[in-house]
Formats: structure tokens, C-alpha cells, sequence
């Protein structure tokens, strides 16, 4: 559960042409992080980089949530010589956002070594180690994002009613909807969508009016047996909520409660829960047992054990809810707990980041009631992710499996937070994928090779590395197409596809990822599919895709230097080819050292039409398509 800030004043301070860094802060410090991103790449663009602007770059895109390009930060920064062991944490937290565990682990440890602190990420390192296990050996679930209701804003907190389900989304700007000030985002409200049989949502609808009659965020919701009793979480309107300062702001903090609201006939009466306050904390994300006698929620109140715990309350014969009591240590850590269900069996499902886990919020299980528990199971890959994952909720239980919606950021997504249905279920027959890693240019097995195995879909269906002797396995589904990636420190990746449709009977199918060496010094590559407008340098939008892949292979391999080249067709004249093409090639360098790469790891150079890849030269008449080919760009080893 988020704390939500309202912006409630600003203290304006005068500055007379202030400086490039002094207009870094200024946007940083309103939150601007994209723009002070920006200024920030160019402050850092030096021989002699300072420190502290490179950390601030890395912080930009960490709070934006772009983990590739604080990755990229990070990388630079934790090289520097008076770089403080905390950015150690932060690049690992960034590399388990982007689900690189292992070298998470290794900068956390090289935390603990530096400072004696490792119980400060003793739960990161083991959720580091867990989560290199979980992707290798995931379990049967297999999710669908349900597209019919997500869109590029967020859509989470499903919770089945009948034949429909009430989720939690924020509305697009044909609907008018008021602004959240520190998203942009129009606030939350409360969707009915249809729910057919195989657990797929349509037509995504706004709840009733009794539900969203409230003008900031609303929801999630939980009901009932009978349907006719929701739990309905909302931000507290007024201004009772305690003020903050930070950085000359005075912030409004405004808190959740929960509402309940019961129909009699056709009518809808709603009442605030009795233990709302506030004033003190807040209280929200309700869930309620099935024979309707003990309602769990959460909660920053006193007497929890860290940011937000799950409570209960029992219902008294008079039908009143009991005083809140805290479900217990077990149940509940030092950080947060958040979004509870409670299964038909009995079970309580919900996410925490307290306990070892993928990164972000997991999901987690356990079995008990009230303030008895056993230690919370962590469900593992692929119900948990990088990302925060939550609100996982039952509503197919039995021998046969399981289903149900989970609520989820992970990237691959269609916007932000996405609704997923899942099920759970034991295969009828058994597909083997068997495959070598090896040398291309010896033959010789490869090990440790890291192996990422996607669906038609291009979402990761598992991880794992290659075995001592080059081998390896995965599970697949049937009726599926299937590619596999190997990539290795030193070698250019390579990947096989395969496909078990049609497969009707258990079966074990092989392929062999030859990896090459690159690297050599004098060695080149063109960078494919990467291509300029005519007679203009800037980066198009499909360049900077290609060129972000340069981006990484900088960034993991930092000894080495390159020439970055680029090439012109004919059409203009051979000097002028020459300068355009020196534009260019100083255009992609520009674009690497946006995003954090030290310039003088690259030398801009360019060769006009000297170097044409066909015969269209001066005077020979050409297709547009033929002339293009010729503007490239392309890779030098110059060392590593």
C-alpha cells in the first residue's frame, strides 16, 4: 500500500542564469527526473566525470523505472574510486529489477565485504540465489495476459464476482477522469469486465456509481459469498492527513480507508469501517474469510512489526467487527505486506518484499487463521518476477489444478500494472528440449553459458546456464514455438528455434547453439538493420533500438574501445558525403554516451562513400532500397 502525496505548496528560489547543474537539481529535485536525466548525461560527458552527477543520472532512471539505463549508471558509477559502498545496494537492486541475479548477488557481496554489514542484504542475496533456481526449474503455471481489459495504464486487483470481476484500472482521457498530480495519471476507479469459462476477460466496463462516487483513487474490492457485502478501499479526501517537508515542499499526506457497502433490496447503503484513522494510518486491500466471520486487511497502525502488516478482525454476534489484531510475526516482516485473498481451501495468499524473493513484491502462501501461520511459501517463477508481483487470487480449486488472476508490472507487459490469468495444472504429456553450447570456430563444449528460453510470444519461460560439460535441458509446453538464446562473456550470442506443435505424445527434441568469439582486436561487425534518413544524421527510433544493444555490449564489457564508423551512399558529392558521414558516426557516439557510456571508449569516424557494400556509385542508377544499404554504420575492435 503506497503512501500518497499531494504537491500542497512550493518555495520558489530566484536564480539569475543559473548553471547547467544548478538546472540539474532544480528538475531533480521537482521530480523531473526524464529531463534532469538529460542534463545530467551532459554534465557527466568529461574526462573527469564528477561522482555525483553520474549518481544522479543512475538515480533518474531508477526512480523513472528504467532499470536498463540505470544499469548502464550504475555500472560507471560503482568503478569510481570514491564511490560510497550504498551504491553498491542500489546498482544490485537495479540488476535483480532487470533479473541479472547473479550479478546482483556480486555486488551485494561486494557490499557485506566492504562495509561488515551483511545483514543489511543478507534477504537480497538469498532472494538472489532463489531466483536463479526458480527460472531454471519453473513451475506449471501458465499465464495469459488478459489484453482484452489491459491497457498502457494500470489495471490490477482482480477479484472474481460470478460470471464478471471487479478489478481496479486507471481510466483514459476520453473519459474526462481528474489527474493524480504526482503520475499525471488519471485516479483509480473501480471496472466490472465479463469472465467466460476459461477464465478470459472482456468487455471491461466502470463499476456502479455507489462504488466510484469519490474523487481521488478507489479500490481494490472484495465481496462476500453472497455478493451483496464489498469491502471498497479508497484515499481519504480531506485534510487530516499529516503534513511532510522535503526540500523546501510542504507535502499532504493522504491516507487509505476502507468502506463497506451493503445492499438491501436494490439499494446501496455505505458505511466507514470503524477502525478507520486518518489522521494515524491507514487501512485498505481487504479480504474475508468464506464463512464471512474474519475480515483480513492492511495496515500501518501501530503495533505492526514493519511498513504495512496484515491485520484481521473477527465479527462479533452482533454482527460489529471486533478491534483489529495483527496476524504475527510469521505472517509479517519488517517491510511491507500487501494485498491479501483468502483461497475456498483456506489459504492466504499475498505479497511482501520482506522476504527473500525475486525482486520488488512476491507472492507468497501460507495456511493458518488469525495469528497462526506457517513460514509464507514464496510461489516462485513465473508467478513472481523481477517486478512487483500481487494480488493473486483463486477461483478454480480442486484435484485437477487451479485458477485464478495475478496482478503484475513484469516487463513484456501491454502498460504498467497488467492483469494475468493463470492456471495450474499437471501436463498430459512430456516435451524435452536437449541442446549443447559449444565453440563455432573449435568446437569445443562451452559451460556457463547463459540460456534464456522464450515463448512465440517472446515472454521468458525459463533461465538457467549450461552445465560443465556444455549440456542442457529445458520443459516445454505443447503446441507452442519456442526460441532459445545462449550468450557467454566474450562470444557473439547465438539462438535456435523450435516448436512442439503438432507434438502429441511425450517426445525429446535437440538443437546445438554454436557460439563465436568476437572481440579480436582489428576485428569489425556492421550493426544491422541500423540506417539514417537521406542527407540527415539523427537517430531514428529503429537505430536507437540496435544501438542500445551496442549500449550493452559496452556496458558488460568494460575494457573494451571501439571505432564506431559510418558509411554514406553516393548520391551528393564525395566531400560532403565525407562530413555527413562524420556527423553520423559522431551522432551514434553522441547517443552511446547518452546513456552512460564514457566517450573516450569510442572514436567517431567516418568514411563518406569510400566504403560502398554494392555498386551503386557516382552515376550508377540505383533503387532507394540499394542506396540505403550503403548508409551504415559499423563496429571496430580497436582494443580489449
Amino acid at each position: 500500500m503506497t503512501t500518497i502525496l499531494f504537491l500542497y505548496g512550493l518555495v520558489a528560489v530566484a536564480q539569475e542564469q543559473p548553471s547547467l547543474r544548478q538546472r540539474a537539481a532544480e528538475l531533480y529535485d521537482r521530480y523531473e527526473y526524464a529531463a534532469a536525466a538529460a542534463l545530467y548525461a551532459k554534465l557527466a560527458d568529461s574526462r573527469k566525470p564528477r561522482l555525483e552527477d553520474m549518481e544522479l543520472a543512475a538515480d533518474c532512471y531508477r526512480q523513472m523505472k528504467d532499470y536498463e539505463s540505470a544499469e548502464n549508471w550504475y555500472a560507471r558509477v560503482v568503478r569510481h574510486e570514491e564511490s560510497d559502498p550504498e551504491n553498491l545496494i542500489r546498482y544490485g537492486d537495479v540488476l535483480k529489477s532487470n533479473g541479472k541475479y547473479e550479478q546482483a548477488k556480486q555486488q551485494l557481496e561486494a557490499y557485506a565485504e566492504k562495509t561488515g554489514d551483511r545483514e543489511r542484504v543478507a534477504v537480497q542475496i538469498a532472494g538472489c540465489d532463489s531466483a536463479v533456481v526458480w527460472m531454471a526449474n519453473p513451475t506449471i503455471h501458465k499465464l495469459r495476459n488478459e489484453q482484452a481489459v489491459n491497457t498502457e495504464l494500470s489495471e490490477f486487483g482482480v477479484y472474481p464476482a460470478g460470471d464478471k470481476v471487479y478489478y481496479v484500472g486507471e481510466p483514459d482521457a476520453l473519459m474526462g477522469q481528474q489527474r493524480y498530480g504526482w503520475t499525471g495519471h488519471p485516479f483509480l476507479r473501480v471496472y466490472l469486465a465479463d469472465r467466460a469459462r476459461d477464465n478470459r476477460l472482456s468487455m471491461p466496463t466502470i463499476a456502479e456509481q455507489h462504488i466510484n462516487n469519490e474523487p481521488y483513487h478507489i479500490g481494490p474490492v472484495a465481496a462476500d459469498e453472497s455478493g451483496t457485502t464489498l469491502y471498497v478501499t479508497r484515499t481519504y479526501p480531506g485534510k487530516k492527513g499529516a503534513k511532510e517537508k522535503e526540500n523546501g515542499r510542504r507535502y499532504q499526506t493522504n491516507r487509505l480507508e476502507l468502506y463497506i457497502h451493503t445492499k438491501e433490496g436494490d439499494v446501496w447503503t455505505i458505511e466507514p469501517f470503524a477502525y478507520n484513522n486518518v489522521a494515524e494510518y491507514s487501512v485498505g486491500h481487504a479480504a474475508i474469510s468464506a464463512d464471512g466471520q474474519l475480515l483480513y486487511f492492511v495496515s500501518d497502525m501501530p503495533g505492526g512489526y514493519g511498513g504495512t502488516d496484515i491485520w484481521y478482525c473477527e465479527k462479533r454476534t452482533d454482527g460489529d467487527w471486533a478491534p483489529p489484531v495483527n496476524a504475527g510475526p510469521v505472517l509479517n516482516s519488517a517491510a511491507d505486506e500487501m494485498f491479501p485473498n483468502i483461497s475456498e481451501a483456506g489459504s492466504l495468499y499475498y505479497s511482501s518484499d520482506g522476504f527473500p524473493g525475486m525482486g520488488g513484491l512476491d507472492v507468497f502462501r501460507s495456511t493458518g487463521t488469525k495469528s497462526a501461520w506457517s513460514p509464507p511459501e514464496n510461489l516462485k517463477y513465473p508467478v513472481n518476477s523481477a517486478g512487483d508481483d500481487f494480488s493473486y487470487v483463486l477461483n478454480y480449486e480442486s484435484d485437477q489444478g487451479i485458477a485464478g488472476y495475478l496482478s503484475t508490472n513484469r516487463r513484456g507487459g501491454v502498460g504498467a500494472d497488467d492483469i494475468y490469468s493463470f492456471t495450474f495444472e499437471n501436463p498430459k504429456i512430456i516435451i524435452v528440449l536437449k541442446g549443447i553450447t559449444a565453440d563455432k570456430s573449435t568446437g569445443d563444449r562451452l559451460a556457463e553459458v547463459a540460456l534464456v528460453l522464450f515463448d512465440g510470444t517472446r515472454e521468458i519461460v525459463a533461465k538457467k546456464s549450461s552445465s560443465e560439460d556444455g549440456t542442457f535441458q529445458f520443459i516445454l509446453n505443447p503446441n507452442e514455438r519456442y526460441t532459445v538464446l545462449g550468450q557467454k562473456k566474450g562470444y557473439h550470442a547465438d539462438s535456435a528455434k523450435v516448436s512442439t506443435e503438432g507434438i502429441t505424445k511425450s517426445d525429446t527434441l535437440e538443437v546445438a547453439l554454436l557460439l563465436e568469439p568476437v572481440f579480436r582486436v582489428g576485428d569489425s561487425f556492421e550493426l544491422k538493420n541500423i540506417y539514417y534518413d537521406f542527407d540527415k544524421h539523427n537517430i531514428r527510433a529503429d537505430a536507437a533500438a540496435i544501438l542500445d544493444e551496442l549500449v550493452r555490449t559496452m556496458r558488460d564489457n568494460p575494457t573494451l574501445r571501439i571505432e564506431l564508423s559510418s558509411h554514406t551512399d553516393s548520391r551528393g558529392s564525395d566531400a560532403y558525403n565525407m562530413v555527413l558521414s562524420q556527423r553520423r558516426a559522431q551522432s551514434a557516439v553522441d547517443y552511446l554516451v547518452s546513456r552512460g557510456i564514457a566517450r573516450d571508449r569510442m572514436v567517431a569516424q567516418g568514411y563518406g562513400e569510400r566504403r560502398l557494400v554494392n555498386h551503386c556509385s557516382n552515376g550508377v542508377p540505383c533503387s532507394r532500397e540499394e542506396h540505403q544499404a550503403n548508409r551504415r554504420t559499423e563496429v571496430k575492435v580497436l582494443n580489449y
